[in-house]
């Protein structure tokens, strides 16, 4: 089958795993360019990776020789790009999250939607084996039904992370914890358990930063078929651990922490999944993870564009997602983007 040909628009800290994934994939796709305005983040990303590279960010994306681009670039800029993209008929595979509002967000979707082009948005978290396997359980019923479940994102990140310009300001991130670190674990939470209701919640920034958003954020949800559920995140859990996930069900227990999978099923049986990469991103480095689940996700967004059908992290699903965290913090009345 012929290779899709794609373009990379942004060359940040982002760019890592996405390029060390389109070298796996070699064989199916074919990087016609790498763009980004800054002439020092052009020349760090040759020296490490083999693809052609440039500073003309709108060549790529008006390019015929271009089926898709990958938009790597600050959320603050996402809506500009992707319009451009979808003026350029290209497919995108957008980083999270979609934009720093839902009004912007929402009109990514629908401006994509209604050009008839592949959205997807970089929640790689879905494809960890230990996700795709507890995924696969509570779809079978295995668990039965859900009675409580919670989710707790205990990160560090140093003052020196929110001391670079833009981190975790309104204006080009469009908040703080929850959108910019916990956004992968809480789409993955509410990918497991369903759509959920927000009935309290506080957010706050600790004294452990100066920021202008905030590092901690807890939440009391309902989940759709009446079960109870906690959520909770921060930034300022020196020195950083590991994310966990909990469902109780009728049949059984799931704990899921970073990429290990615990089930203990009330008739004795039990079943692990233990994770054979790195850490996952808690710590103050915060690309400490290994590219394999943004390489499956890529893998799974390429098959959604040859077999004319959605991604798993659609563009759709990922609003949902984003909408969640905007009633996380409207219930908590935190200033939002």
């Amino acid at each position: 089958m012929a290779r899709i040909r794609i373009g990379i628009i942004g060359l940040g800290n982002a760019v890592e795993p996405h390029a060390k994934s389109l070298i796996d994939l070699k064989d199916r796709v074919e990087v016609v360019a790498a763009a980004s305005r800054s002439e020092e983040r052009i020349k760090a990303f040759a020296t490490r990776f083999p693809f052609p590279v440039t500073r003309d960010i709108e060549g790529v994306l008006g390019a015929s020789d271009v089926d898709a681009v990958w938009i790597l670039t600050p959320p603050n800029s996402h809506l500009e790009l992707v319009r451009e993209a979808a003026r350029g008929r290209k497919h995108v595979l957008l980083e999270k999250p979609l934009d720093i509002s839902l009004d912007r967000a929402e009109a990514i979707v629908a401006g994509m939607r209604g050009a008839g082009l592949t959205l997807g948005v970089t929640l790689q978290h879905r494809f960890r084996p230990a996700s795709l396997r507890l995924k696969a359980l509570l779809d079978e019923g295995a668990l039965g039904r859900i009675g409580a479940a919670s989710c707790t994102v205990p990160w560090w990140r140093p003052q020196a992370y929110y001391d670079q310009p833009g981190r975790c300001t309104l204006a080009r991130d469009g908040g703080g914890v929850l959108i910019t670190q916990a956004i992968h674990t809480l789409d993955l939470f509410r990918s497991l358990v369903g759509d959920m209701t927000v009935t309290a919640a506080t957010a706050a920034t600790t004294p452990v930063h100066r920021m202008e958003t905030e590092d901690f954020a807890a939440a009391l949800v309902r989940l759709d078929n009446g079960a109870p559920g906690v959520i909770q995140a921060t930034t300022a859990a020196f020195p950083g651990g590991e994310e966990r996930i909990e469902i109780m069900g009728t049949l059984g227990t799931a704990w899921l922490a970073g990429g290990t999978l615990r089930v203990a099923f009330i008739d004795g049986r039990e079943e692990i999944v233990v994770r054979h990469e790195g850490a996952t991103g808690g710590g103050a480095n915060v690309m400490d993870f290994p590219h394999d689940w943004h390489r499956a996700l890529i893998g799974d967004f390429l098959d959604a564009i040859k077999e004319g059908r959605e991604p798993v992290v659609s563009g759709a699903e990922a609003l949902r997602s984003q909408q969640l965290i905007a009633a996380i913090l409207d219930k908590a009345g935190w200033r939002t983007a």
